[in-house]
């Protein structure tokens, strides 16, 4: 297990990163709220023209999806890694998938970008503000492609190592290991 968990070591480390990023928003929404309500607040006062009625509460919800959005992501891609790790993927397949899932913990931070951005900008400013756009693209690209490939792994059997590609249970280290073995203990009964 230790060999695979090195595989997946970075995506890995993405994807719990994302998740304490979550649950820490979550912890600090329950210790002060307010801290965030006032950053709005202060943020419309100070730009008016770029707000309607709706800027306060629209804002706010914004803070708040960046926190649902990095503990749900997480969760599901952490279960994702779990997979790669005891698939039979290839070993380099298996670090770029967790990789990829790991990217998804961007996704949070294009949410936690417009709330920063949307009190001095305005919403729709905030919403296609380029560093809103890539951690959009970069999140919900890498989770896309890190679940394709492990469910193209899973369930069509593509990327797999080519030794149980063929139908094989053993890998080409394994046979040579058991062949070894085998002709070892038939060395000693003559």
């Amino acid at each position: 297990m230790n060999k695979e968990l090195k595989l997946v070591k970075i995506g890995l480390g993405l994807v719990l990163i994302g998740l304490i990023f979550g649950v820490i928003m979550g912890m600090t929404f329950g210790i002060n709220e307010d801290i965030f309500k006032n950053y709005i607040s202060e943020g419309i006062a100070a730009h008016p023209t770029v707000h309607d009625a709706k800027s306060q509460d629209k804002i706010w919800r914004y803070a708040q999806r960046a926190h649902f959005h990095a503990t749900g992501i997480a969760a599901f891609s952490l279960g994702f890694v779990f997979l790669v790790m005891f698939s039979d993927l290839k070993p380099k397949m298996k670090t770029i998938s967790s990789f990829l899932l790991g990217l998804s913990s961007f996704y949070p931070l294009a949410w936690l970008t417009m709330y920063i951005l949307a009190p001095s900008i305005g919403r729709g400013a905030a919403h296609s503000h380029v560093l809103t756009e890539t951690f959009a693209s970069l999140g919900v690209g890498g989770l896309l492609l890190g679940c394709f490939l492990v469910l193209a792994n899973v369930f069509l059997g593509l990327f797999r190592e080519k030794a149980l590609q063929s139908g094989d249970c053993f890998s080409t280290k394994e046979k040579e290991q058991n062949s070894e073995k085998f002709q070892s203990a038939i060395a000693k009964s003559h």
